[in-house]
């Protein structure tokens, strides 16, 4: 998908814009003076390879980790000066499953209802509905044990909801499942786009997934933004038929670790060399 769906009014907002933003451990620096800005009611791709920075700012966006310079507003709040008003703005579904199994579906998302001060009156109204929307209404008192992969993430991305969010951050929400689940997914989430025009800020490393949702895409390596545009402009820059040969070009083809972080790294190494 390329282009904006939106109208010119909606453009003109921005969710996301960070400033200057950076990220240290020490002498490692894993986010480096990025900036960027994502307008309202877009899907934002973020593309990188593994320990290019991606998790790191969805982490600094969402206040779970502070900046180690540099500014974040999301619906025009300061993250870092207002954390609490700004998580009321937003949802996020994380890479690793955070479902409590030993509870049924309604009742994970009835304490996610508690924790973000949903009225009491207005919970079950608002759980069914958000259960609706991904279908799984049917399973509202089963244990989610029972449930496969790709239901625990629709119910992550459903309990993510609850609270009526303007922004919803997915960082890999699709990884390990299969191609019908993924599809199944994705076709939830461009309906929550469409039909709310919510801001859907999300990572992935499906470069066909990126390239069938995506309205602007920001290419980060090495804890830098190398890209950003509309995939056609993506495409054009780097003389490229496919958002995959843009993204292996702005990259390069070396592979990347996949099991340590930048920082278990650097751990590491100080262990191994005090």
């Amino acid at each position: 998908m390329d282009g904006y769906r939106h109208g010119a009014e909606e453009e003109q907002r921005t969710s996301i814009v960070a400033t200057g933003l950076t990220k240290r451990y020490g002498p490692l620096v894993a986010v480096d003076n990025i900036s960027l800005s994502v307008p309202a009611g877009v899907v934002f791709a973020f593309l990188g390879p593994n320990g290019a920075g991606k998790s790191t700012c969805i982490k600094m966006f969402t206040s779970l980790l502070q900046p180690t310079a540099g500014d974040i507003t999301l619906e025009g709040i300061d993250v870092a000066k207002h954390p609490h008003r700004a998580r009321k703005h937003f949802g996020i579904v994380f890479q690793d499953q955070s479902l409590d199994d030993e509870l049924t579906a309604y009742e994970n998302m009835e304490f996610h209802a508690v924790l973000y001060g949903v009225p009491k009156q207005e919970r079950e109204r608002r759980i069914d509905k958000a259960l609706r929307v991904v279908d799984l209404e049917d399973r509202r008192k089963d244990l989610v044990k029972t449930f496969s992969g790709g239901m625990k993430r629709r119910l992550e991305i459903a309990r993510s909801l609850v609270h009526h969010p303007n922004v919803l951050f997915l960082d890999e929400p699709t990884t390990g499942l299969d191609p019908q689940t993924r599809r199944n997914i994705w076709e939830h989430i461009k309906q929550l786009n469409r039909e709310r025009g919510m801001t859907i800020f999300l990572t992935t490393h499906y470069m066909e997934e990126a390239e069938a949702i995506a309205d602007i895409i920001a290419i980060i390596d090495h804890g830098r933004i190398v890209a950003q545009g509309t995939i056609s402009e993506l495409k054009r820059r780097t003389k490229t038929k496919t958002l995959e040969e843009a993204f292996l070009k702005l990259t390069g083809k070396d592979i990347r670790e996949e099991q340590a972080s930048s920082v278990d790294r650097m751990r590491m190494r100080r262990r191994m060399h005090p």
